[in-house]
This record gives C-alpha cells, sequence and structure tokens, in this order.
C-alpha cells in the first residue's frame, strides 16, 4: 500500500505480524464478615473495584500465580480453594471496545482465604493504577463500580444456581 493512512498496524503492546494471544489471569474471591475484599482503582477515569489477583507467568501454575499477584496487591499471603468460576473478556465486545479491543483475557476466579495471621494492605505499589483496598459489603454489591459487573449477581446466587463459566461478561 502506498496510502500511510490506510497501512494496518499492530495494537498498543502488540508485535507486528504476533499471532493473537489470550492472555490468562487468576482472580482471588475473599470473604469475611459478609464483605468481598477488593482492589481500589483510580485515574483519569471513575474508581472502579477488582477482584486481587492478575496475570499468569508462563511456567507458573494457577495457584502459585494467585498467591505472587495477592501478595503485590493485598501484601499478604492467601490459601487458595477451590476453582469458582471462568469468565471471558473480549475487549472488542463490551462498552471499552474503542480502547482495548484487541485484547482477551481469561479469568478464572478461585475461592481463597487469607493466611493464618495474615491482614490485607496496601503499600503503594500493586498494579499501576491500584490506588488502595477496600472491604465491600456484598449487600448491595450490584451498586458498585465493581468488575466484573457479573460478579454481584454470580454470588447473591445460590451456590446451586451458579454457573461455573459466566461466558463473555464484564
Amino acid at each position: 500500500m502506498s496510502d500511510d493512512s490506510k497501512q494496518v498496524t499492530n495494537p498498543p503492546g502488540v508485535r507486528l505480524g504476533a499471532a493473537p494471544t489470550i492472555r490468562v489471569a487468576n482472580k482471588a474471591l475473599i470473604v469475611r464478615e459478609g464483605r468481598l475484599l477488593v482492589t481500589v482503582n483510580s485515574g483519569d477515569f471513575p474508581t472502579f473495584y477488582l477482584c486481587p489477583g492478575g496475570g499468569q507467568d508462563h511456567g507458573e501454575d494457577a495457584r502459585a500465580g494467585l498467591r505472587r499477584e495477592c501478595r503485590e496487591e493485598i501484601c499478604c499471603d492467601v490459601v487458595v480453594g477451590d476453582l469458582a468460576f471462568l469468565r471471558d473478556y473480549i475487549g472488542a465486545d463490551h462498552e471499552f471496545s474503542q480502547k482495548d479491543g484487541w485484547f482477551h483475557q481469561r479469568e478464572a476466579y478461585f475461592f481463597c482465604e487469607l493466611a493464618a495471621g495474615a491482614e490485607p494492605r496496601f503499600d503503594g505499589e500493586g498494579d499501576v493504577f491500584q490506588s488502595g483496598i477496600a472491604w465491600i459489603p456484598l449487600e448491595g454489591l450490584h451498586d458498585e463500580p465493581l468488575w466484573p459487573k457479573e460478579l454481584a449477581r454470580w454470588l447473591a446466587s445460590p451456590e446451586a444456581d451458579r454457573p461455573r463459566y459466566l461466558g463473555n461478561v464484564n
């Protein structure tokens, strides 16, 4: 092509010619006294909440990666329990498609407990937009800026009715 305006470019962080990838991430569902532990994220956008966790490194199993991510984001060890559910986030299908339409992430959510004697805290590090941690009451969770939004409904459902795969939700 001679017209540069029509030249195909890869999204940020994707090598030219690289095959599309699915990022694998693991998240912790930590509930204590009717409250969910979340990371608080803020910047030049409205504040939102996420469950602690993040990307799994090559050569690292899901539980080890989740423990590492929790040490980074909530500064304590966790005991990783059973798999709760899986979800996909395919950016092109959701409200942030203009910014991250190229992005696809598969998340595994695990039931977790804080390790004996551990108390979560935020040390100013964590993820790039992380500004703290919080315990959010399960009651009224659907009114909070929690991602994925479907998590509030899932937690409010009877255990027997909770699906193991939520699909492509945000």
